[in-house]
C-alpha cells in the first residue's frame, strides 16, 4: 500500500495496485463514448450473463456509468463517465479488463460508530458478491446524473446507505473530503461517514430496518475494530488496505 499527498496532480494511469489518494473533492460528467468492447462482443457478453444469472435469478442487467477517462489536478479527481449494462462490464471484468482502460469508478460511505468501530454489510446470497463484506456503495447509473450531465457521487453515498442499511442521511455526518483507493479495474472513493451511536446499537438498528425490506442486498453487518479484525472476512482487494491505513492513523 503507498499513500500519496493530497495535492498530487496528473494522470492515474501509473498508480501501483492499493494506492491510495487523498482527495479535496471528485468531480464527474456523464458523457458519449463508444466502447468497442460492448459493441464487439454481445454474443459472449450474452452468453457469460446468462451463466453467471443461472442460478441466481434475481440479478439484474441494469444500466450502469464506468469511467473511461480521469486525471486528479490540485487534489481533484475529475473524470468522463458511460454508460452500458451491467453484463458487459461483468464480462469485460472476468475475460481480464481487455482494451484500453476502463474503470468501475463508485463512492463508498466508510461508515464508524461513536465508539470508532467500522460497520460494514456482508452481501446476500443471490447477489453477484455473496459473502462479500463493504461499506454500502453501488456502481453509479443514471439515477446517479444531475440534470447538467454531472455525476452526483456525494449524493450516491448517502442513497447506498439508505438503500442497503436503512441509516437517513438525518442521523449521519457526512466528512469533508475522500480517499480515492485504487486497484486493477477499480477505483473506491472512500467518504467518511459517522452514526452517533455506539457498534452494537448501530449494527442492531441497521439489522432491524433491514428485516423489513423487500429486496436485501445484505444479510449481515459486520463490526470491525482493527485491521486484524479485517482477516476473519472475505473482502474485495480495496477494503482491507483502506482500514489499515486508517486505523494506523488512529
Amino acid at each position: 500500500m503507498t499513500i500519496a499527498g493530497s495535492r498530487q496532480s496528473g494522470s492515474i494511469e501509473a498508480f501501483p495496485d492499493c494506492h491510495i489518494v487523498p482527495l479535496r473533492a471528485v468531480e464527474a460528467r456523464a458523457e458519449a463514448h463508444d466502447w468497442a468492447f460492448a459493441r464487439e462482443n454481445e454474443d459472449a457478453i450474452a452468453a457469460h450473463w446468462a451463466k453467471l444469472s443461472a442460478d441466481k435469478p434475481a440479478m439484474f442487467n441494469g444500466r450502469i456509468l464506468l469511467q473511461h477517462r480521469a486525471a486528479i489536478e490540485d487534489g481533484v479527481f475529475r473524470a468522463g463517465y458511460f454508460e452500458t449494462d451491467y453484463a458487459a462490464f461483468m464480462t469485460w471484468r472476468d475475460l481480464g479488463r481487455p482494451g484500453p482502460a476502463i474503470r468501475n469508478g463508485f463512492a463508498m460511505g466508510a461508515l464508524r460508530a461513536a465508539d470508532g468501530a467500522f460497520l460494514c454489510g456482508r452481501m446476500a446470497e443471490h447477489t453477484a458478491n455473496a459473502g462479500m463484506v463493504y461499506f454500502a456503495a453501488g456502481t453509479p447509473d443514471r439515477s446517479d446524473v444531475r440534470a447538467d450531465g454531472t455525476v452526483d457521487l456525494a449524493g450516491s453515498v448517502v442513497r447506498e446507505l439508505w438503500e442497503e442499511t436503512g441509516l437517513t442521511e438525518a442521523e449521519i455526518t457526512v466528512g469533508e473530503g475522500w480517499d480515492a483507493v485504487f486497484t486493477p479495474g477499480r477505483i473506491a472513493f472512500m467518504r467518511p461517514l459517522t452514526v452517533n451511536l455506539p457498534a452494537e446499537e448501530a449494527r442492531a438498528l441497521m439489522l432491524s430496518r433491514i428485516a423489513t425490506m423487500d429486496e436485501q442486498e445484505l444479510d449481515d453487518i459486520v463490526i470491525l475494530r482493527s485491521a486484524a479484525d479485517c482477516d476473519r472476512h472475505r473482502m474485495a482487494p480495496f477494503m482491507k488496505p483502506y482500514l489499515a491505513h486508517i486505523f494506523g492513523q488512529d
